[in-house]
């Protein structure tokens, strides 16, 4: 403070400072951006000659008031910010969740919704791939349903079965092999099967029913039989010192527990049961096939032969391809798939399911009997 004069100075290291802060360009103390301009810096803390210690040091304060409301706004600016960006991305996502969920129900809902059926001629396919079973995407309700769509369509000129199966479920099999017949008894349009990989057990047994077979030379035809495998466990928990307990009403319910022998009268007669299913699938093939069957003690013995040796025995009726098929019948390689689509949900919850039940040990309601090539 100059008394004679009547104003406050700023010490000269201070001021010393704050001119070298200004020459190297250093950050602010208080805002940590760069400092307030010369000119601003001046007018805001020198004032006029004639002020008083008391007004310069307000005159201080504010500065530094406006700085943090400076500093203040610079933050709330980038809080603001953040949060836009947040709800920006938290309205994507339920966006993404309802667009999902609208289409798993479409589909649930539409199964068989989709682009109307072609004008011109073409071949209408109806996919039967991998193992046949009711919680499988080869099931005899959607393969059924196919056909069905396949025979109203006016311009498909022909059914094509294509199949790419080991077999699998006797019922299921047997379910698609009477609608095939019923179709066929119209005599509207051919039913073709036309064999890929494997068409083999529960398989062939649908591509029986068909007007025509058509198999690659290295195709796998046949395993017209009946399998049921199991394991038996009585020795191992007798070895582990485990003690079975099963309670059931009626002496043989568990007569196919693998923790029990299997004595010489429940096998004699779960043979027969096998023998007579056997027998049902051996009178379908004969009622599909007719006379193009060759008389052999080996043709039900459940072996699978390659398409050459099929077509001697009468098993098929040509070696050849799906395009071969579509240019006989429809002078081009064109076809239209009629399978309907799989519901991506319905087969996670199919999937999720059966897994938790082999996980926990639950049995299942398929049968232990399997048109299955082993």
């Amino acid at each position: 403070m100059n008394n004679d004069e009547g104003r406050f100075d700023p010490p000269p290291r201070r001021r010393l400072d704050a001119q070298n802060d200004t020459a190297t360009g250093r950050e602010d103390r208080w805002t940590e951006g760069p400092e307030v301009a010369k000119s601003e810096r001046g007018e805001t803390l020198a004032g006029a000659p004639d002020d008083s210690s008391e007004t310069l040091r307000e005159r201080q304060r504010l500065a530094q008031i406006e700085m943090m409301d400076r500093w203040i706004g610079g933050v709330l600016t980038e809080q603001r910010r953040s949060r836009r960006w947040k709800l920006f991305f938290r309205l994507l996502m339920l966006t993404l969740v309802l667009a999902l969920l609208f289409f798993a129900l479409y589909r649930v809902f539409f199964p068989t919704s989709g682009s109307a059926a072609p004008t011109q001629k073409h071949l209408a396919l109806v996919e039967v791939h991998g193992v046949i079973a009711g919680d499988a995407p080869a099931n005899a309700e959607r393969i059924i349903k196919g056909l069905d769509r396949a025979w109203e369509a006016d311009s498909a000129a022909a059914i094509v079965l294509h199949i790419d199966s080991p077999g699998g479920s006797p019922v299921q099999s047997q379910r698609v092999y009477a609608e095939i017949m019923r179709l066929r008894e119209q005599g509207d349009k051919p039913i073709i099967a036309v064999i890929e990989d494997i068409g083999a057990s529960g398989a062939y047994y649908i591509a029986s029913a068909a007007d025509t077979i058509v198999a690659s030379p290295a195709s796998l035809v046949g395993s017209i039989g009946v399998i049921y495998a199991g394991f038996g466990f009585q020795e191992a928990i007798d070895e582990l010192g485990v003690e079975r307990r099963v309670m059931t009403a009626g002496e043989n319910k568990a007569f196919l527990d693998p923790f029990q022998p299997l004595n010489d009268e429940i096998a004699a007669f779960w043979q027969g049961v096998l023998e007579q299913t056997h027998q049902q699938f051996i009178d379908d093939v004969v009622a599909g096939r007719g006379d193009r069957l060759v008389q052999s003690d080996e043709l039900f013995s459940g072996l699978i032969w390659s398409g050459e040796q099929a077509i001697e025995l009468g098993l098929i009726d040509e070696l050849g391809s799906l395009e071969q098929v579509a240019r006989a019948q429809v002078d081009e390689a064109a076809w239209e798939n009629y399978t309907p689509r799989l519901d991506p949900f319905e087969r996670f919850t199919r999937g999720f399911t059966g897994a938790a039940a082999e996980l926990l040990g639950v049995e299942t309601t398929r049968s232990p009997l399997r048109f299955e090539a082993r």
